[in-house]
């Protein structure tokens, strides 16, 4: 089992072929705002309703004290994911909702700039963390979830490996409505998860 100490420092950056990940910081607004606001129209349709207040920089700080603190309880990692061609912010990925004991299991949630879409970098984001979640925090199942119309993460969940498991009614209120989802998961022992951490 995976003791508390290693979440209480920051996660490691984790470097793939064509992308970066690494934990927020504060310097990171002016950036993240920027790419979020051109890309909203691409978002909105894919992520619960964004607050009157969602791009502030005091909602930004909210966030990512947020994002500190599941760090240090070891319930939630997320990362932003730079393009190593001119480390440009293109989107964002976290492994959340994590379990130990009987369940070793982790969520994982995305989002990319329009920008940037279409180009393969979710996919490497996805496989880095997945090497990340099966290999350094020794999860045994991750599952992501997504609303059936999302033909593009359908493709990243797909092409990195993950197994559709069923359809989960109802399940998440996104942009002000309810919506089923897909249900994918991939297991550690699976044969497409042994080729992705390589």
């Amino acid at each position: 089992m995976l003791s508390l100490p290693f979440f209480r420092r920051q996660a490691p950056a984790l470097k793939g072929e064509r992308v970066t990940l690494r934990m927020p910081v504060s310097r990171d607004y002016h950036e993240w705002a920027t790419l979020r606001a051109e890309s909203r129209s691409f978002l909105v349709p894919w992520e619960p309703s964004w607050a009157p207040d969602e791009l502030d920089r005091s909602a930004w700080r909210v966030r990512l004290a947020r994002y500190q603190d599941d760090n240090v309880q070891g319930t939630s990692a997320a990362f932003f994911i730079y393009e190593n061609a001119g480390d440009k912010l293109v989107g964002g990925i976290t492994l959340g909702n994590i379990r130990y004991g009987v369940a070793q299991t982790g969520h994982i949630g995305y989002w990319i700039g329009e920008r940037y879409a279409g180009q393969g970098l979710m996919l490497d984001a996805v496989r880095l963390l997945v090497r990340h979640a099966f290999d350094t925090l020794r999860l045994h199942r991750i599952e992501a979830a997504c609303i059936p119309e999302n033909t593009r993460s359908v493709r990243v969940l797909e092409k990195a490996g993950f197994r559709r498991e069923g359809l989960l009614r109802s399940y998440l209120r996104i942009n002000g409505e309810w919506h089923d989802h897909y249900l994918y998961a991939l297991i550690a022992d699976d044969p497409q998860a042994v080729i992705t951490k390589g």
